[in-house]
């Protein structure tokens, strides 16, 4: 058995320990529980979505081999931009997908037309604008830029994105996602950019964690007089 004054010092260490990881326990069991009570399609913004919107057929396009496309093609999607089919060449170029001709940028009316196809019917538009360049905090970080911010009448702050290079839907964030976004930052410990799970600060609170356990259960073992019973008659 421990002497007294060993186990005055794990008791200490114990304390201390739970102190100065309680906050981030804390922390973790929130977003946990907020993790578990939530549906990931509603965060995802699927209620805000129309999930039943099917992209139109076009027409009398003309081969992607027409293009004036100099190290040939890779990669090719179609696009509806405002009725209009477009292909989308190599990730980097927009063409008229009946012409040929290029197109460098989307405007601000065919972005509201293609986030209307994707959006929910009803929902009442309230502004518009470019952002050029965001954050490592930003909601639409890691994403193609620049991009059109569609704002929406809605106790949600519902915007939708819309990138201005490929015509693309990119995603929709609302208040639920903010605070999982947050909660989740919170819970990965990446402070930066929210996904990874390598970081040194969430490498050092686990094993301060596992130590608080630990001593936890040896402090258990030197204060138990069960323990000490057991201990005695063994002697």
């Amino acid at each position: 058995m421990v002497n007294r004054h060993t186990a005055l010092k794990i008791r200490k260490t114990h304390r201390y320990l739970g102190l100065f990881l309680g906050i981030q326990f804390l922390f973790w069991t929130i977003s946990g529980l907020y993790f578990s009570w939530t549906d990931i399609d509603n965060i995802h913004g699927d209620h805000f979505k129309n999930l039943d919107y099917q992209p139109q057929a076009f027409n009398k396009l003309i081969s992607p081999s027409q293009l004036n496309i100099t190290n040939g093609i890779n990669t090719i999607e179609l696009r509806d931009i405002n009725n209009a089919p477009y292909y989308w060449v190599n990730n980097e170029q927009l063409f008229n997908a009946l012409d040929g001709t290029k197109k460098n940028f989307i405007s601000k009316e065919e972005a509201l037309y293609i986030a209307k196809n994707y959006m929910k019917i009803g929902l009442e538009v309230e502004s518009i604008e470019q952002i050029n360049e965001v954050g490592k905090h930003h909601e639409y970080r890691e994403r193609l830029l620049p991009a059109y911010v569609i704002s929406y009448k809605s106790d949600e702050a519902l915007k939708a994105y819309v990138s201005v290079k490929d015509g693309k839907f990119q995603t929709v964030r609302h208040r639920s996602w903010r605070w999982f976004d947050f909660l989740w930052m919170t819970h990965t410990m990446d402070y930066e950019g929210r996904d990874n799970f390598n970081t040194t600060v969430l490498r050092a609170f686990s094993l301060l964690g596992l130590i608080t356990v630990l001593s936890g259960f040896l402090l258990w073992y030197t204060s138990s007089p069960s323990i000490r019973k057991l201990l005695k008659r063994k002697l």
